[in-house]
């Protein structure tokens, strides 16, 4: 079963230095049939203008994943943590029994766009902490490729609950496919671009929540870049 969530009706925010879309309820945007999906809590679409971003502001019992797609977001935090995220690289950090940062656009010129994920932990108190690595997904175009998962493995950075979640770059033309277990749950982004999953025509910024299918198949006319969460 999929159920399309479609970008245009998600919750829009747009300040003097932030254009954001919401795709489940946070802050003044609130949609009961949005509150979020499983374990998943938070998908902000995030454009931030130059020289601009969000000041230092607290965290807790959250694991948070941050994917760029374009731009650079300088990221900082209460652990002494000082990085720059790029196109190609994903940041967790877990917040755990709390954590202060600020994330800023350091471009005088060019705007950043992010995806920001929120993600329930297993358990609430853990000890916060931080991890940045890259993807890997320029060398693997056309397939899934695991970037963040309970334990880590090839590769991936690890988040404190029972979720993989997967990114893929779409060449124009091409087609690619993931089986799924049909006794948990997935939820599709389009992050760019458009595609076509099981025969569902898709743009960017669509979601899909996925329920009881083996699989999935992606169609891109055009190309496109997108994530999957597989979730409990």
């Amino acid at each position: 079963m999929l159920t399309l969530r479609k970008g245009e009706e998600r919750g829009h925010v747009r300040l003097s230095w932030l254009d954001t879309y919401h795709s489940f309820s946070l802050g003044e945007y609130y949609d009961p049939h949005y509150a979020g999906f499983r374990t998943l809590r938070v998908i902000n679409d995030d454009r931030i203008r130059p020289s601009a971003g969000f000041s230092t502001h607290r965290h807790r019992d959250m694991e948070i994943t941050t994917y760029v797609l374009e731009g650079i977001l300088e990221h900082r935090d209460s652990l002494g943590t000082r990085s720059g995220i790029r196109p190609g690289e994903i940041q967790r950090m877990t917040a755990g029994t709390g954590i202060q940062h600020s994330e800023y656009n350091p471009s005088s010129e060019a705007e950043v766009h992010l995806l920001q994920i929120w993600i329930l932990p297993e358990q609430e108190g853990l000890e916060p902490s931080y991890e940045q690595k890259a993807t890997g997904l320029a060398e693997h175009p056309n397939e899934f490729c695991l970037i963040a998962s309970r334990d880590g493995r090839q590769g991936s950075v690890v988040v404190h609950q029972d979720v993989n979640l997967y990114a893929a770059l779409i060449e124009p033309g091409h087609a690619i496919s993931q089986r799924l277990d049909e006794k948990r749950y997935a939820w599709l982004q389009v992050a760019r671009g458009n595609a076509t999953l099981n025969g569902l025509p898709l743009q960017e910024g669509d979601g899909v929540a996925i329920a009881q299918e083996g699989g999935i198949h992606l169609f891109s006319k055009d190309g496109a870049e997108v994530l999957l969460f597989d979730l409990a």
